[in-house]
């Protein structure tokens, strides 16, 4: 199975049994998943050894925390921009930086998740617009 594959699959299922659970009601929910999605470039920068690429990772992980702060604090369409924004950033990943500790197969598994969440998202807020931007 490809990893874009198990990306969407993934999300989907995801999306799908917080939505049948009602997790996702809760507003700080997909804010909380955007923080954690940031932050795996990092982990994965520790795990190669590298301080000079966490560094360097640290400017994307705190711009995609700030937007999903934003969506907490103002409207959940920053979430959704910065799902989309960081599946953008996994699609050219490998040609701004070399991190060691990153899997061959990270950045398109996390492209594929990052944008169905994001595709999700947007399609949850669109159906209660009445309950202020709130999935």
């Amino acid at each position: 199975m490809t990893p874009y594959l198990v990306g969407v699959i993934l999300a989907l299922s995801v999306g799908l049994s917080m939505s049948f659970i009602g997790f996702n009601r809760d507003r700080a929910f997909y804010p909380t998943v955007m923080i954690v999605i940031a932050f795996y470039y990092g982990l994965f920068s520790v795990m190669g050894g590298s301080t000079q690429m966490l560094l360097y990772e640290s400017v994307g992980i705190v711009a995609f925390c700030t937007m999903a702060v934003l969506g907490f604090k103002l409207n959940l369409w920053w979430v959704v921009a910065a799902l989309a924004a960081h599946g953008v950033y996994d699609f050219f990943h490998d040609h701004l930086f070399v991190n060691p500790g990153v899997p061959s197969f990270w950045p398109t598994f996390c492209l594929a998740y990052d944008v169905v969440a994001a595709a999700y998202l947007a399609w949850l807020l669109t159906q209660r617009r009445g309950a202020s931007a709130r999935p």
